[in-house]
């Protein structure tokens, strides 16, 4: 049955509206509102969008101003400027920490009860900076974190293994994107560790670990080649944001790799991708997952990366 439930987007660009769009065939609420600084972006792609109403089930698409987000349980975040070809997310972080500086305390006050999910990018950081500049309980600003990063490895496993997605169960930690890391020891495919399965496919004399650094290249670099390609990416982000909304709005207690605080490198938090229980309230916790000595020291070693990216922003 569907909620009732309101959905208001912040930012109706490419991601913002196709996210807009995934929802409305998800039927996952009955109201969404597009906000945007381009107010004619925003009634163009909600006129566009309610012209799909027949199609799916009843949602009711609108744009409007911040203020118009009063009563809203799911507010995402897609404001800022999208990341150009051969721009570094440090480069990116310096516009959209300010973006998101100026916005985001003022929707906050108009919708302080609603679940915040940020989606813009480097979404590790501006999850931590959302969470520093309003206040909000840590609990209710859930950044996207791994979760594209991850269901991206599952397709490309699926794929080396030639099985069907559904089966493969895999996991991206740390900072979205090239400084992520796979702890595969938590890969499986049909509860079989991943690496155990492809030798007994492929037999030991295969490059097993050699393919699997090719997965983990494939899956760090597929957003830039998509950027490259067609200038965004926006249709595997909005799958994934759906993914996000759905576990909250139905109080699943699903287990998600989000960008939540953990304690960084010097004592202070950060955000970064760890997977986590997701309910109606938001992050009810992290999932103490076993890493092995070698995949805590790369976590450990990219916890201390992110944090020297803080400092670089001046974000302490």
């Amino acid at each position: 049955m569907q909620s009732k439930k309101k959905i208001s987007i912040i930012g109706a660009g490419n991601v913002g509206s196709t996210i807009a769009y995934t929802l409305m065939q998800q039927g996952t609420c009955s109201e969404i509102l597009l906000v945007d600084i381009n107010r004619d972006k925003a009634e163009g792609e909600s006129l566009d969008l309610a012209q799909c109403a027949a199609c799916f089930p009843s949602v009711k698409v609108r744009f409007g101003e911040y203020e118009d987000a009063a009563g809203s349980d799911i507010v995402i975040a897609t404001l800022g400027v999208g990341r150009k070809p051969g721009q570094s997310r440090l480069d990116l972080a310096k516009i959209n920490v300010g973006i998101i500086e100026s916005v985001m305390p003022k929707v906050a006050k108009i919708a302080p009860d609603a679940i915040y999910i940020i989606v813009s990018n480097p979404v590790d950081v501006l999850t931590y900076v959302t969470v520093r500049c309003t206040g909000l309980p840590a609990s209710r600003v859930v950044g996207t974190g791994t979760l594209l990063d991850s269901n991206s490895l599952s397709q490309a496993i699926a794929e080396y293994l030639d099985v069907d997605i559904k089966s493969v169960n895999s996991y991206v930690f740390g900072e979205h994107g090239d400084q992520c890391f796979v702890p595969w020891s938590l890969c499986t495919v049909g509860g079989v560790p991943v690496k155990t399965y492809a030798k007994e496919l492929f037999g030991e004399e295969a490059d097993i670990d050699g393919n699997f650094k090719d997965l983990y290249d494939k899956v760090v670099k597929s957003g830039a080649k998509v950027i490259q390609l067609k200038g965004a990416t926006f249709y595997a982000i909005a799958a994934s944001v759906a993914q996000l909304v759905e576990a909250i709005i139905s109080n699943s207690n699903k287990i998600l790799p989000v960008s939540t605080l953990i304690p960084g490198a010097d004592g202070k938090d950060i955000c970064t991708g760890v997977p986590c229980f997701l309910d109606g309230n938001g992050i009810k916790r992290r999932v103490a997952m076993p890493l092995s000595e070698e995949e805590e020291e790369k976590f450990k070693e990219k916890v201390e990366r992110i944090t020297e990216t803080y400092c670089q922003l001046g974000i302490r």
